[in-house]
């Protein structure tokens, strides 16, 4: 049996150049800015171009281009590996807002000519803004393909997930030796009217969270979001004033970014970097930056059982 198993991820610009078209498509996205056609697109080429100069200047301090295509291609071979072969497992990368999209990946998936298709989010928590929109699109493009379909709409508590990133935080709080730390369980926050609209993220965030602290024991944390943009009121608290606090009682860091798979400029600039430094400005003397569960063999393996539970779920 053929099975396709389509990874759903954000993407990221390749070049300097695809910065401002990346942030049009971001933005032109309804799940996004939810206005009628007729007001968002044009305020999406108005964004875009006014946020580029920034976005372009954050790209540059991680080589001038994102890297998420690669680590979630890496992802995808490792997930065929761990399926094995009973069956003929192709995963395939679609990116929702650079390349490869969902028109081009679903000619690929037509071309594989499956039996089955599982579609799979790199998004642990679900939220309208990323697995919805991609499901959303996935379907408005396959309306002919008539190829049966399963979905993993969530994994915020998946044992693999939840695994691999107890062994990558133990490890971020030995690399902090014997001072007193806080975890900061840092996700990407969103507008608050999108939570109160009944988007189920925040509470998923926070599930991730309990899950991962109780399997630590006694430790410290919070939960907290980042990357917060435009004058909407957001979820919070923030992280930017979790760093403040933990400088406040003159404890040390150790952050996990909780609601990403992979690296991308919101770890490798925003954690790395930006807040790193207000770490440093505040007078935090320990910042340990715990990595994403990328291609962790038990992360993979959690994937591995979450698209078999899907195709056969009495088997799980």
């Amino acid at each position: 049996m053929r099975i396709a198993i389509v990874l759903f991820n954000l993407g990221g610009p390749d070049s300097l150049d695809a910065v401002q078209p990346f942030l049009r498509n971001l933005f032109s996205d309804p799940a996004i800015i939810r206005l009628p056609g007729f007001l968002r697109l044009p305020l999406a080429r108005f964004i875009s171009s006014r946020r580029a100069s920034k976005a372009k200047e954050i790209y540059r301090q991680i080589g001038g281009s994102s890297p998420i295509l690669g680590q979630t291609e890496a992802q995808a071979r490792a997930l065929e590996a761990a399926l094995g072969h009973d069956e003929e497992w192709r995963a395939f990368v679609c990116m929702r807002y650079w390349h490869p999209m969902t028109e081009k990946v679903v000619q690929r998936v037509r071309k594989f000519g499956p039996d089955w298709i599982v579609l799979l989010p790199l998004y642990p928590q679900y939220s309208t803004t990323t697995t919805g929109s991609s499901f959303k699109a996935w379907r408005a493009t396959v309306a002919r393909l008539n190829t049966p379909t399963h979905s993993v709409r969530s994994y915020q508590t998946d044992e693999g997930f939840i695994s691999a990133s107890v062994e990558l935080v133990k490890q971020g709080l030995a690399d902090a030796g014997d001072k007193q730390v806080r975890l900061l369980f840092s996700a990407h926050g969103l507008p608050e009217r999108i939570i109160k609209a009944g988007d189920p993220y925040q509470s998923q965030v926070e599930e991730t969270a309990r899950a991962i602290a109780a399997r630590l024991g006694n430790v410290d944390w919070v939960v907290c979001y980042q990357s917060r943009v435009g004058p909407l009121k957001w979820i919070g608290p923030s992280t930017e004033s979790e760093i403040r606090r933990a400088a406040a009682d003159k404890v040390g860091i150790v952050l996990y970014p909780l609601s990403f798979v992979s690296e991308h400029s919101e770890t490798l600039v925003e954690l790395d970097i930006e807040y790193r430094h207000l770490a440093e400005k505040a007078g935090v003397t320990t910042y340990v930056r715990v990595p994403a569960v990328g291609t962790h063999p038990l992360f993979i393996n959690g994937l591995a059982k979450l698209v078999r539970s899907a195709m056969w779920p009495t088997n799980s």
